[in-house]
């Protein structure tokens, strides 16, 4: 029996699962470790925490499963997009990671900016600088913490780093890399040109692959810290969300990924490079090689559901512990007593500040229209809603980008949700499809292992072979009708409140 392995480190935890080469999941394991958030708008993780994880569910599986090691033909890394882990020469990591939703660096935005030009940056990278992204991570480092700056000798990112633990290779990926910014996101190769001017040695930098190719092998270290056979290959693997979006079945034109996790993204296939010359959404290279993506992102879209749970659902908490269930189960139920519209409460989902439409790392979160006449279940339904609006502002300018959208395929933890489902099919007016064991990320870099190990021909065939989905949730009318108008007093909040989310902050 063969069997292949995806491993995807997240932000709240590492999974892995295995799969056989019918894609029927075999077991999975979930591993979960700490955010650190000094001070507001900041967001750092422990490297080792992610490597700890990672030996700690390959063992699990391989122990749940009985799978014997020389069965794994191939394992698939995932991973949280952006981050930066800075090693020095010994290959030691230098401070704690900063992590995709971190906020900190909007001068070396403006900074990074004024260095390449906005209209030449675009060109070259297919995104505006962003706080998000790596390089500003970096470029903060280099303005704010010269000391560690100048012990750098590899950037990597998260799921690179766990790579190099596995394999003792320093590699990448073109999915991945795209969300660095210091990639020709046209050429599929590093920019001289932004490395150079942003003030790189490019040697800082991974080699790249394309995201089904072998970068290395498990080395006898690892062998022992992880239980995996030695020698077994490592392919590229995917950033999270286009690892999400093969496992998803998201390769070809017209079928667009729905993804309510931490973060909301909404991922569309396009065979070329087409480009946003505003900015307002990204373009990246996709895990299918020679093809790119289009996605829009919500910093805070699951985030915001758990920020609600973890500070006003106490209640709920200690219900679902009593009855052994998970506590988003009550969450779902309240809220699906309030009516639609949430009687008249919109809610914002901009708790990390925001990222697509609106580049603006001083958003703030927003209940607005609240009365007296409001209660928990109308502001559970409200921030389901605003995270499905604020995917809905992304998914028109996908649109208007000439990108034929016809299936919805929705994912993530929000994906469970029968009421979320319902909600993302009226406001998008679109059937809504489910893969079968929505295994996500980790299903998608399974896949890649499997193209890699040559037991599919190409992403395709594998994606035909593995990925199940079945339509769940068809649009009302009548719903849409209505969302509608509440989602044109939702489009116009940003712009009214956007100088007093800037002064808040200066004030804060």
């Amino acid at each position: 029996m063969s069997y292949l392995m995806g491993i995807d480190i997240g932000t709240s935890s590492t999974k892995a699962i295995l799969i056989d080469e019918e894609g029927n999941l075999i077991g999975s394991a979930i591993c979960e470790y700490p955010l650190y958030q000094e001070k507001i708008g900041w967001a750092e993780q422990d490297p080792e925490d992610w490597w700890k994880a990672t030996c700690k569910v390959t063992k699990e599986i391989i122990t749940k499963t009985n799978a014997k090691p020389s069965d794994i033909k191939g394992i698939g890394l995932s991973g949280q997009m952006h981050g930066a882990v800075l090693l020095d020469s010994k290959n030691n990591v230098l401070r704690h990671a900063i992590i995709w939703c971190d906020q900190r660096s909007s001068k070396e935005c403006e900074e990074i900016t004024d260095l390449i030009g906005k209209e030449r940056l675009i060109k070259i990278t297919a995104n505006p600088a962003l706080t998000g992204f790596t390089a500003a991570k970096v470029m903060w480092v280099k303005n704010n913490e010269k000391h560690v700056f100048e012990k750098i000798k590899k950037i990597l990112l998260p799921k690179d780093y766990i790579r190099f633990k596995l394999t003792g290779e320093f590699a990448t990926e073109v999915s991945d890399a795209s969300g660095m910014q210091f990639m020709d996101i046209p050429g599929r190769k590093w920019s001289d040109e932004v490395i150079e001017k942003l003030g790189f040695d490019k040697d800082m930098f991974a080699r790249l692959y394309e995201s089904p190719e072998v970068t290395g092998r498990i080395t006898k270290e690892a062998s022992m810290q992880t239980g995996l056979k030695e020698g077994t290959i490592v392919v590229g693997g995917a950033g999270d969300q286009a690892a999400g979006a093969i496992g998803n079945g998201i390769v070809k034109t017209g079928i667009v990924s729905s993804t309510i996790g931490t973060s909301g993204v909404v991922f569309a296939y396009s065979d070329n490079v087409i480009i946003d010359n505003k900015g307002r959404v990204h373009t990246f290279c996709h895990a299918v090689p020679g093809k790119y993506h289009v996605m829009g992102v919500t910093q805070g879209a699951g985030l915001s559901l758990k920020w609600f749970r973890d500070n006003f659902c106490t209640e709920e908490k200690a219900v679902a512990e009593l009855l052994h269930i998970d506590p988003y189960e009550i969450l779902n139920k309240e809220a699906s007593l309030s009516e639609l519209g949430s009687n008249g409460l919109i809610f914002l989902p901009y708790l990390m500040g925001e990222r697509t439409p609106h580049t603006d790392p001083h958003a703030r979160g927003v209940f607005f229209g609240i009365s007296a006449k409001h209660n928990k279940k109308d502001m559970l339904r409200a921030i389901m809603e605003g995270v499905v609006f604020s995917l809905m502002d992304c998914l028109e300018i996908i649109e208007g980008m000439s990108i034929k959208v016809t299936e919805v395929r929705a994912s993530g933890g929000g994906a469970k949700s029968e009421l979320w489902r319902q909600i993302q099919s009226d406001v998008f007016n679109k059937n809504i499809w489910v893969v079968e064991g929505g295994e996500g990320p980790a299903l998608g870099v399974a896949i890649l292992a499997g193209v890699g190990a040559g037991i599919y021909k190409s992403v395709p065939e594998g994606c035909e072979t593995v990925v199940k989905a079945t339509r769940t949730n068809s649009p009302v009318e009548e719903n849409h009708k209505k969302y509608m108008e509440f989602y044109k007093i939702y489009r116009s909040l940003y712009p009214a409140l956007k100088e007093l989310f800037f002064e808040i902050w200066r004030l804060s």
